[in-house]
């Protein structure tokens, strides 16, 4: 082959690249290749691996309920965060009005002078 041929046949720049598979996972591959409408089983391979790179680089798409679940656990920690906060400022209001009532500072103690 010469020079000339190879860019003719390699229009879209890609290389070759050798791979071997078991029996089976040919099969299956194959099988996934037609299933998924691909002219040939080289062309799921190309984008069988270009997708496992994506993956590597953390660079994909998240499935419709894995972000549905996602953004329902965010929202349950947000609401677990608030209910602390409230839980935390009721016990540290009751610890007060319990010191409060020990010292005998407690505007309830106060004395009254007949007014409401």
């Amino acid at each position: 082959m010469t020079e000339s041929s190879t860019t003719t046949v390699n229009a879209d720049k890609r290389e070759r690249a050798v791979l071997r598979l078991g029996r089976d996972m040919k099969q299956r591959a194959e099988y996934w290749a037609q299933k998924h409408g691909y002219t040939s089983v080289n062309e799921y391979m190309a984008d069988a691996v270009d997708e496992k790179i994506r993956r590597e680089n953390l660079d994909y798409d998240l499935p419709t309920l894995e972000i549905a679940r996602l953004n329902q656990v965010v929202d349950e920690l947000k609401a677990l965060s608030t209910n602390q906060a409230n839980l935390e400022r009721v016990v540290t209001s009751g610890f007060d009005s319990l010191i409060g009532l020990t010292r005998g500072d407690n505007y309830l103690l106060d004395a009254e002078d007949g007014e409401l």
